[in-house]
């Protein structure tokens, strides 16, 4: 506050026809302001903004240097308090628009404006920000800044100074200004800067760019020139060693690294490994294979830096020792730091600009900025990966790395199309192959990075840069080899000194077995025989969990390719495994790690970053690859119980998970649609065993610790991962401690723990020795009917998830226990269900999707004393009103297919189905358009089903409503494959099937009077019906998702023999001519299904 009433009085002080004191003055307003860090008031800043302004206007022109610094410096975090000198500032005729124009013979001055510019776009959370104008009106002075070229007169650190406060002003109306970049010449003239920007001095390159870059899906304008002869090193630059600075701490996700103050020399005085040098380690030769690495790296011992060791001339070297005194080099040295610093603002604004842009806007630059490998003769294109293999600064290296993460970051999609050539022959190169190559390209130049890599914190983003390649990149359309390759380079630094090195090693190995899991290549891996000293005699149990010695031996010191055979002894465990269970489990060996700022002080573990990472691979190993964890199932349940009775919250979470993906593969092999065979399944005796050690141990201390509801929530998902027949075989009091837990925590107020509750209890009440205790069920339905009222929508849809279980359980019962479970199950809670899941299908589509199915089981489970119950009447009129509604209505596709299905279980329920049931009609109707129009294929598929359920006659209401649900499933017929959306092609067929035997369901039933409207349907349409129907009885295999009754094709015979036989049946009692013709039409159908038939057999 001094400070500003300071400055006010000086400026008070001070006329303007006093020129040296108002330069005076703007200096000490710039000085002051910039050293104290003073936050300037409203009312100084309403004076000292205008007199700043003033004096522009009034002030000769050799003054205008120090009052525009003086104004960048009042405008710095203010220009939401700005609004009111904006038009002076920025209207067409501003101060600052004349200032930055191109035309400005006084760099200095242009320097000065664009600074103040820039700083008017720094934004406060919550403040009013610049208008749409002003914003463009910055964005095009900055633009113009960077598309000027560099006079011959003005030196290369002064335009560096301002290339800076332009890209500067970019990045932050990108970041605080939410400037979306829309119009394609104004992206592309944006990038083309950037790109050039990015490259700025890089020894070595000289780049050409076009005013503005095109999306195209191949590369177009990347023109390298000729290559400039390197200048030399100042001689105080070329020492033998490479200064590598420790890594400050785990780096957050997306977050650029660092500026911070570094060394002026930090910046260029590292030469460059050469491509061909690093060539030798990756065995780019085609004589090598994935084994190929280079000794120096593979072989290093735990504790010693893995990096190659080359000779003086191959190495990065650093020149901490240069100073700007030195006549030799300090001007060099000088000029190369803030050229590297504009390549480090480049690539910060192009990060911004990545998160501003559309991502599939951005893939259409991609070839501009990603590599592809070289054609024949042609040199390589200038990319990111250019400047994360040839930039001498560590940070701008980093910078490249992390700008090339958040690319690849979300492009799953976009690369889903990629895939090997097959056909070298082609006359041209498909989108396909092109992304390919470019993937392939990617991990060669990233391979190139790791081993080239001397800084420790670059590595690491080099590590996390290839971790975020792999979880994208779509390995099933590749030729495979490509993960071999990563998997052998990647293990020597799982032993690196730097503790973040490691972290993002493991990272890297988890993103391996967790990408399009379970792929052959890494099912190779994985198997591969430690070739780590074991004994032959395979005595590496892995039962030996507490021996040190032998979980030690967990990383092979040199990868073995896949190609060989896997020959390791049975008792010999996974080598991965070992290697996580010895990081997580075993006391730390001193020599594996100089780095542990994040343990605690004498803890005799590894640091816990590198614990919880190795906890989180061994999680997503057990889930991708099951099979080769399922013989450790003991000691990884072991090994998640030590982990939850740790005084680390993180470390008893991560715990927990393990113990979640341990239960949900053991389910998962249970499964009817299950791989395993049940010989290669866990005996359900085991699975039994590693249930009681969790409820013996400390699984119950975790779903009971309220002080970290986070780990409640993980116990309660962990929980709800047992097998059935494992919980049936439990002790009572386990089983009572489970249900007991999960009942009194879903009356908790934290929403994720009450959601996880609520579904765990919707899983338990499948369970075959649970659902049939009445007590149980009743105190579950209370307990989920009250989560259905909770004021979080994440509860409430998992509610009604569970209550869609938990009437699929009274369904089951009331088909295998029959009358007594009905009588014995409660009147009024049964009525309590029903409204509140009636209420519950007018909520959101998350919601809504599951109370409709349970109304359906509801209704269906009804007796007819309910039925005729008054208190019940209203109830069962408002649900049915709700399903009919549902299905009419606009909702979300997977809500109107289980509304379908629930009238379809409606319909089930001949208490409901009475002739002159008024909502009958309603539903009719409905089913009968939806099944006509509705876009969604499985919709109709739904609707179809559900009126080919009502097993007789009169249920179907008089011959008027039954002819109309007859002719709506003809037109249906018809119109079963018209579709705007190719997706829905895939179930035309099984909607095909679904509606002829609906209409073969009819024809069963049929009334005479009914008789001659149908057969003048079939006359109008005999020849499409009959093309279909024979379709339906050849087809059988693969329609059973349709939900089918008669999905195998003598099924489908005897049910058109049976409409055949009613058909002519009726004929002959009645003598009427419609149902003759009907069943004579019918025969000639199954006549020539038989004939065809037949003729195939032959």
């Amino acid at each position: 506050q001094d400070v500003c009433v300071l400055l006010g009085q000086a400026c008070q002080l001070v006329g303007f026809d006093q020129e040296h004191l108002v330069s005076k003055v703007c200096q000490l307003i710039h000085h002051l302001l910039n050293g104290f860090q003073v936050v300037m008031d409203e009312q100084n800043l309403n004076f000292l903004l205008p007199y700043c302004i003033s004096a522009l206007k009034q002030c000769s022109s050799w003054t205008h240097v120090e009052i525009l610094q003086a104004l960048a410096a009042l405008v710095y975090n203010n220009g939401s308090k700005c609004q009111k000198y904006l038009p002076d500032l920025l209207g067409k005729a501003g101060l600052l628009v004349q200032f930055s124009d191109p035309s400005q013979p006084d760099v200095e001055l242009r320097r000065a404006a664009v600074l103040s510019m820039a700083n008017l776009c720094l934004s406060v959370p919550g403040q009013p920000y610049l208008d749409e104008s002003y914003r463009s009106v910055c964005f095009q002075a900055f633009l113009s800044v960077l598309q000027s070229s560099k006079t011959s007169d003005v030196d290369d650190i002064t335009v560096c100074m301002l290339l800076q406060d332009a890209l500067k002003g970019v990045r932050l109306l990108l970041n605080f200004g939410k400037m979306k970049l829309m119009q394609t010449d104004q992206l592309g003239s944006l990038l083309a800067v950037l790109k050039k920007y990015m490259f700025h001095g890089l020894p070595g390159l000289s780049i050409e760019m076009p005013a503005a870059l095109y999306p195209a899906p191949l590369p177009q304008y990347d023109k390298q020139a000729p290559a400039k002869q390197e200048q030399p090193e100042p001689a105080a630059s070329k020492q033998a060693g490479s200064r590598r600075k420790k890594s400050k701490g785990k780096q957050k996700k997306g977050e650029l690294v660092e500026e911070g103050k570094e060394d002026l020399c930090d910046a260029g005085n590292e030469s460059i490994h050469r491509a061909d040098m690093l060539k030798l380690h990756l065995g780019d030769s085609p004589a090598s294979g994935p084994r190929a690495c280079a000794p120096d790296v593979a072989r290093v011992p735990a504790g010693r830096d893995p990096l190659p060791s080359h000779g003086a001339g191959s190495k990065r070297v650093s020149g901490s020792e240069s100073e700007y005194s030195d006549a030799e080099g300090g001007i060099q040295t000088k000029t190369r730091y803030y050229q590297a610093k504009v390549r480090q603002r480049a690539l910060a604004c192009f990060l911004s600009a990545i998160k501003a842009i559309e991502k599939r806007v951005l893939y259409g630059y991609w070839s501009a900025f990603v590599p592809d490998a070289p054609s024949v003769g042609s040199p390589q294109a200038l990319s990111l990966m250019t400047i994360a293999l040839k930039d001498p600064s560590p940070k701008t290296r980093a910078y490249s790395l992390q700008v090339l993460s958040a690319i690849l970051e979300g492009s799953k999609q976009f690369l889903s199309v990629a895939e090997d050539a097959n056909d070298h022959k082609r006359a041209f190169t498909p989108f396909s192959v092109t992304i390919a190559s470019s993937i392939r390209e990617l991990h060669r130049c990233l391979l190139l990075a790791l081993v080239a890599e001397s800084s420790y914190q670059t590595l690491t983003q080099v590590i996390k840069c290839l971790a975020n390649l792999v979880s994208n990149a779509p390995y099933s359309r590749l030729n495979p080899g490509l993960l071999t390759r990563v998997w052998n380079q990647i293990k020597p630094y799982i032993c690196h000194k730097d503790v973040n090195v490691r972290v993002s090693s493991l990272t890297l190995l988890g993103a391996i077995v967790s990408a399009q899991a379970p792929l052959p290549e890494v099912q190779l891996l994985l198997q591969q025989p430690s070739s780590s000293g074991l004994s032959s005699s395979g005595s590496a149990s892995p039962h030996h969990l507490n021996s040190a010695e032998q979980w030690r031996k967990a990383v092979p010191v040199e990868g073995d390719s896949p190609d060989q055979p896997a020959g390791r002894a049975p008792s010999e465990p996974c080598w991965l495994i070992r290697l996580c269970v010895s990081i997580i489990a075993l006391p730390r060996e001193d020599s594996c790690s100089d780095s542990d700022a994040n343990s605690p002080s004498g803890s005799v573990y590894e640091p816990c970053p590198l614990r919880l990472e190795s906890l989180q691979v061994l999680a997503l190993l057990v889930k991708g690859y099951f099979s080769l964890a399922q013989s450790y199932l003991l000691e990884l349940g072991e090994l998640a119980r030590k982990c939850m009775e740790e005084m680390d919250p993180a470390i008893q979470l991560h715990g927990v998970k393990l113990v979640e993906e341990l239960g949900t593969g053991v389910l998962l092999q249970y499964r009817p649609d299950a791989a395993a065979a049940p010989e290669q399944r866990v005996p359900v005796s085991k699975a039994v065993t590693f249930w009681t050690m969790m409820l013996n141990g400390p699984l119950p201390g975790a779903l009971q610790n309220c002080q970290h509801t986070a780990l409640q929530t993980s116990a309660c998902d962990a929980l709800s991962s047992i097998l059935p027949e494992a919980f049936s075989s439990l002790q009572d009091e386990q089983q009572v401690l489970c249900v007991t837990l999960l009942l009194g925590l879903n009356h908790s107020e934290t929403p994720l723990l009450k959601a996880a509750a609520v579904r765990a209890l919707g899983v338990y009440i499948l369970f075959s020795c649970l659902r049939q205790d009445v007590m149980f069920v009743a105190d579950t339905a209370n307990s989920i009917l009250d989560s259905l009222q909770d004021k979080y929508l994440s509860v409430r849809a998992k509610a009604a998830w569970s209550l869609g279980n938990l009437t699929d359980t009274l369904i089951t019962n009331m088909e295998t226990m029959g009358q007594s479970f009905q009588e014995e199950f409660s009147d009024l809670l049964l009525l309590k269900m029903l409204r509140s899941a009636t209420e519950a299908s007018k909520d959101k589509d998350k919601v809504k999707s599951n109370s409709v199915r349970a109304l359906g089981n509801l209704l269906r489970f009804l007796q007819p004393c309910h039925i005729a119950n008054p208190r019940f009447r209203e109830a069962i009129e408002e649900s049915l009103q709700a399903l009919v509604s549902t299905v009419e209505s606009e909702a979300a596709m997977k809500v109107r297919w289980n509304a379908c299905y629930a009238l379809g279980n409606v319909f089930k329920n001949a208490a409901l189905l009475l002739e002159e049931a008024p909502w009958t009609t309603q539903a009719y109707s409905a089913l009968s358009s939806v099944v006509k129009s509705c876009k969604n294929f499985k919709v109709r598929i739904k609707s179809a089903v559900a009126l080919s359920i009502p097993s007789r006659r009169e249920y179907y209401g008089p011959t008027e409503q039954f002819c109309r649900i007859w002719s709506a499933l003809v037109e249906a017929l018809q119109k079963s494959e018209d579709t705007e959306d190719f997706l829905e092609f895939q179930y035309s067929a099984s909607l095909r099937t679904q509606i002829c035997q609906a209409l073969l369901h009819l024809l069963g039933l049929a009334r005479s009077t009914d008789l001659p409207l149908i057969w003048e349907s079939i006359t109008a349409n005999g020849d499409v019906i009959a093309s279909y129907i024979q379709q339906y009885l050849k087809s059988g295999a693969g329609d059973s998702d349709a939900g089918l009754r008669h999905a195998d094709p003598r099924g489908r015979e005897r049910l058109l023999k049976g409409a055949v036989q009613h058909l002519g049946g009726m004929g002959k009692r009645l003598k009427g001519k419609a149902g003759a013709r009907l069943s004579a039409y019918l025969e000639g159908i199954l006549t020539n299904h038989a004939r065809a038939a037949g003729l195939t057999e032959a």
